[in-house]
């Protein structure tokens, strides 16, 4: 289901609030206070629910989607997310807050930003980012955002048969170091889209600052033609001039999108410089129908328009909403959401959906190929360890993989195998019908397979292929040889965490290594708070 559709699914949500509501608000002040019986029954449920993730960020109960300008601020990062206070179902948008000193490890805050009855987020506060940061006004944060409020179908921006919507660019200064108190500006500052275009969507503003001039990303989309997404500049944050359309799909470059669709929406932009020298590049993320992409390539900083050159997905999976920041140290984090992939009323009523992925860096390769790695700072959770000794005997093999289990479905599994030979990697209970299934071809080298699904993947480096996988809740996120991600979300029907143990099929010799690590809960009971 693309985003915005849930506003037709959920629409009479709108309102009501139930016990995951009022355990989410139990924290406002940072300090905890005695729950309602109610509340503390849910969040009892929640803390023993062996499909809740112990180490990835999430709220403490109710409906979590896209990440919103994640930011290093002070010696802290904040992440900022959409977040329903009404209960596990998408609806009645505001953003969330959590902090972290690491990136894995996160307490949450109170909401930073509520929709404003009668203003111009009145129906819902939609995703922007939160790295603007100006340091010639005193060093604040501002948050570009997209409000959204009811309108008659012919000046919605968002027409979906159930409610008509208007999409402008709101602006929010902070008023406070933690990031906790923001000012709102009146008026929108991008009250409407370009003259004379007609857009399937206009949402999800991304600025960034070159020399004295803002530039803002733009998600949207052009009837009957599809996605785009469209550039503006400012020189205050506050009067934007529409320069021209930054991105669409074009036949000059093979981006690896589905079939046309002309009513899509490019979700989420987010557009920055990566590499140095000779080898730099812009690269350009958006999402769209259910899938995050990223091109890089040339811009022209005198005209700013922008050259692809390479293209491809950034997940596989059950992985939207994409975003990144800058760390500490300067490297580019990627963000996404991970949906839920069962259904609604699953979801509502184990009290709580959506979770945050694992921070991974970006870089690129000498070609402009887009390279990710989870960051450093995942390490810091990794527990014991088991290692498995390569064997060309079969039977000493099976014995090894049976004491390789990963424990109540928390766990990273690191795999080395061949490219000469095939083979596929499993990971699920004993009995059952595994809930991953990695394998290679020597026929396709350049491709691997997961769940079924043909995953480009450039020949191994030496001829192995690096395969990770980081086990939490219902969480598998996998990366391959830095190249390749599919996140896979997997729903056991137990009350308890079962073990998850690995099967090999192949030749013994292909698994040229296997690890198996413990992962720290980042928090003791599953909230995360």
């Amino acid at each position: 289901m693309r985003r915005r559709e849930f506003l037709v699914g959920v629409a009479g949500f709108a309102g009501v609030a139930g016990a995951a509501g009022v355990a989410a608000t139990a924290r406002q002040s940072g300090e905890t206070r005695v729950l309602p019986s109610a509340a503390r029954a849910l969040a009892a449920r929640l803390a023993r629910d062996p499909l809740r993730p112990q180490y990835h960020l999430l709220p403490v109960a109710n409906w979590m989607n896209d990440p919103n300008g994640p930011i290093w601020w002070r010696g802290e990062y904040h992440m900022f997310y959409q977040y329903n206070p009404d209960g596990a179902y998408w609806g009645d948008m505001h953003w969330g807050h959590a902090v972290s000193a690491d990136m894995v490890r996160w307490r949450q805050l109170p909401v930073a930003l509520a929709p404003t009855p009668g203003a111009a987020d009145s129906a819902g506060v939609f995703s922007g980012t939160a790295a603007v940061v100006d340091e010639r006004v005193g060093g604040r944060v501002w948050m570009m955002y997209t409000g959204v409020r009811a309108v008659p179908e012919a000046e919605a921006t968002i027409k979906n048969g159930a409610r008509s919507l208007l999409e402008t660019q709101c602006l929010a200064k902070s008023e406070d170091d933690s990031l906790r108190r923001w000012r709102k500006l009146g008026e929108p500052v991008i009250a409407a889209p370009p003259d004379g275009m007609r857009v399937n969507g206009f949402r999800d503003p991304s600025p960034w600052r070159v020399g004295e001039e803002w530039y803002l990303a733009l998600g949207s989309g052009t009837r009957d033609r599809g996605g785009a997404v469209l550039l503006y500049r400012s020189r205050d944050l506050r009067r934007w001039e529409f320069l021209h359309v930054l991105a669409e799909r074009a036949e000059s470059i093979a981006v690896p999108l589905a079939k046309p669709d002309v009513n899509e929406v490019w979700e989420c932009p987010d557009f920055f410089a990566l590499g140095e020298g000779a080898a730099r590049r812009h690269v350009l993320i958006y999402s769209t129908n259910g899938r995050s992409y990223w091109m890089s390539g040339r811009l022209d900083e005198a005209t700013m328009r922008f050259a692809p050159e390479q293209a491809g997905v950034l997940d596989y999976g059950a992985y939207y909403a994409s975003k990144t920041q800058r760390d500490a140290t300067g490297r580019r984090i990627l963000w996404g959401w991970i949906p839920e992939t069962r259904p609604l009323a699953e979801y509502k009523a184990a009290g709580w959906a959506g979770v945050m992925a694992l921070p991974r860096v970006l870089t690129l390769d000498g070609q402009g190929w887009l390279q990710m790695q989870m960051a450093d700072a995942v390490e810091t959770l990794r527990g014991a360890e088991k290692r498995l000794q390569p064997t060309a005997d079969r039977n000493h093999l099976a014995r090894q993989m049976a004491g390789m289990e990963i424990e109540g479905y928390s766990g990273e599994l690191r795999c080395a195998a061949s490219t000469a030979k095939d083979w596929e990697l499993t990971l699920g209970q004993d009995g059952r019908e595994p809930w991953l299934r990695v394998g290679s071809s020597s026929e396709k080298p350049d491709e691997i397979l997961v769940n079924g699904q043909g995953i480009p993947a450039s020949a191994a480096t030496g001829g192995n292929r690096d395969v990770s996988v980081w086990v939490d809740g219902s969480v598998m996120e996998v990366l391959v040889d830095g190249k390749a991600a599919c996140t896979v979300r997997f729903y056991p029907d137990r009350e308890t965490a079962e073990r998850l143990v690995p099967r090999w099929t192949g030749e013994a010799a292909a698994l040229q290594g296997l690890s198996v690590s413990a992962m720290e809960s980042i928090s003791p009971d599953r909230l995360t708070r």
